[in-house]
């Protein structure tokens, strides 16, 4: 159990990507996701707003797209599933993970780096 000040209000653990559908907090990458379970094949899309648009096959029953999602995104940031924690949004399309040490990072992490 996390202690007293250790606890961050739901607004605060939300804006932690600022204007950014992700964010830095040391080696851990936090990502906002808007998800889409049922889809016809597992995809990363692109950013809308400060969310990723992320798709999965699988049916939204009982936080089993979300775990589904964490198995397909693993391998594409290079870490296991257990290092990937969904902070909120477990059984809802909105949600937040905080990926530990990512080794590799989808393309659409660093597309937006070339346009400065």
């Amino acid at each position: 159990m996390p202690s007293v000040g250790a606890v961050m209000s739901r607004a605060q653990v939300r804006n932690a990507t600022g204007d950014s559908f992700f964010a830095w907090e040391g080696e851990v990458l936090v990502v906002n996701i808007l998800g889409k379970p049922g889809a016809s094949k597992d995809a990363i899309g692109k950013p809308k707003g400060t969310q990723l648009k992320v798709s999965v096959t699988a049916a939204p029953v009982a936080g089993k797209a979300t775990d589904h999602m964490v198995r397909f995104l693993a391998p594409q940031f290079g870490v296991s599933v257990a290092d990937i924690e969904v902070v909120f949004g477990r059984e809802n399309v909105n949600k937040q993970l905080r990926i530990k040490a990512p080794k590799k990072l989808p393309a659409v992490f660093t597309q937006g780096a070339l346009d400065f």
